[in-house]
């Protein structure tokens, strides 16, 4: 055999043992909602699975209105490093790449969208939950450094994403600064996706031989038509991190634990409502833990509480309890509004305000029966005794003794009574009454 005929057929032997290679299935995996340490990780690991079991490539279908800043570096970083091809496809119908998502879908080696669907707005947004240093600018007015510093940050960080994949980098500094956002027509006239696709077999399709660059600088060809396709679904724990990572349902455990340790402090023995509202208060710390938060919101929250809690001891007329729901209604509104937490934040009308309502109506039967339990007779205890008739049992001059209420007492008069007479408590100091010369009956 010549030396060119065994070139060839190593060279075709090679071919072949690479076409088995890489005839790997397409991994999918699906993103659902808020951008989170949850979902980053469940992303970072997608890619390595992917890399790990030679996927032909990796698909991203994403519907997601924002998230965290952290949380998506991560994801950036591992895509843009991954050597596996990453195609990220904005759907179903009616879905929305928005802020975070904007980011993402810029990342991938392919970045498609589908009818009726819409990306940008990626504008990092707070509303002072994250006290920034502010100072005066040339005209005299304020100016928020830490916003600024955010917005920087960020659309710098599009733009290096944009020239990475070769895509628009106006308006993907557009996006960050002005938060604009558009459809899937003007974005794919814009260059912002490289296609519009009605279903995942005709991205396949559309895709099918182009030529990307991966991670480690090698090229890799698509070859999607036909492959397997294995959904990379997310693990029990990250599915309930991902549950508390979102901000409506941290408010409303925090309210629940509030709401329940509230009721066991001012009702005392019940035990289930206490033992729920920890359970409920750990919960939500744990929410917390994985969100970044506000501490000035935080307190916000604990004061409302607290205003709620001292209404019951301290007449206000009302300002106490008033002052209380405002502080719960401005504490969650500026718990989760922090540039970190990009477009993360409690729905006001449909979570907070309803269970503010609520508990300020529980609060506020307590406070009612509670408040007029203060204004009854004591009915039990020996401060009851008081206002009671009894009979001296031996001269009191001024002490001696008395039988009130079927019992004998040490009892002290102002002035000598003498046996037998009748008696009336006044006062109890201890173990001892204080009595007095009771009229007798008419």
């Amino acid at each position: 055999m010549s030396a060119t005929r065994l070139a060839g057929l190593i060279g075709l032997v090679a071919l072949l043992v690479s076409g088995v290679a890489r005839a790997g299935p397409v991994h999918v995996v699906t993103v659902d909602g808020s951008i989170n340490p949850a979902v980053a990780d469940h992303l970072i690991r997608a890619i390595d699975r992917a890399e790990a079991e030679g996927a032909e490539a990796l698909l991203i279908q994403l519907d997601t209105p924002g998230g965290l800043v952290a949380s998506t570096k991560d994801i950036i970083q591992a895509m843009l490093n991954a050597r596996v091809p990453i195609l990220v496809y904005v759907s179903p119908h009616g879905a929305w790449a928005g802020s975070a998502g904007a980011f993402i879908t810029l990342a991938g080696h392919v970045a498609a969208m589908a009818p009726g669907t819409s990306i940008g707005a990626a504008h990092p947004v707070s509303i002072g939950g994250g006290g920034p240093a502010r100072g005066n600018d040339e005209e005299g007015g304020g100016r928020d450094y830490a916003a600024e510093k955010a917005e920087n940050f960020m659309a710098a960080f599009m733009e290096s994403i944009a020239k990475r994949r070769d895509r628009n980098v106006e308006w993907a500094v557009k996006a960050v600064r002005e938060s604009v956002a558009i459809a899937q027509d003007e974005a794919l006239e814009l260059g912002v996706i490289d296609l519009v696709a009605n279903s995942r077999e005709a991205l396949f399709e559309a895709v099918e031989g182009r030529e990307v660059e991966l991670g480690d600088g090698s090229m890799r060809t698509l070859d999607l038509v036909g492959k397997a396709v294995i959904e990379f679904e997310m693990d029990l724990l990250n599915r309930f991190l991902d549950v508390l990572a979102t901000p409506d349902i941290a408010m409303l455990l925090i309210l629940a634990g509030m709401l329940g340790l509230y009721v066991e402090f001012t009702q005392p023995g019940g035990i289930v409502p206490g033992v729920v509202g920890g359970i409920a208060l750990l919960l939500g710390f744990i929410s917390l833990q994985i969100l970044p938060f506000s501490w000035l919101g935080l307190i916000l929250i604990f004061a409302g509480l607290a205003c709620l809690a001292l209404e019951l001891f301290i007449t206000s007329y009302g300002l106490l309890f008033t002052a209380g729901l405002a502080c719960l209604l401005l504490g969650g509104t500026m718990i989760f509004d922090l540039p970190e937490a990009n477009d993360l934040s409690v729905s006001f009308w449909k979570v907070l305000v309803p269970a503010v309502a609520a508990l300020g109506l529980f609060s506020g039967i307590v406070i009612f029966v509670v408040g007029r339990s203060f204004g009854r007779p004591q009915v039990a205890g020996i401060h009851e005794l008081v206002g009671m008739v009894g009979r001296s049992h031996s001269e009191l001059a001024p002490e001696g003794s008395v039988f009130v209420r079927g019992e004998f007492w040490t009892a002290r008069a102002d002035e000598p009574i003498e046996t037998g007479a009748r008696v009336e408590v006044t006062d109890v100091d201890g173990l001892e009454l204080r009595v007095r010369r009771a009229p007798d009956p008419s």
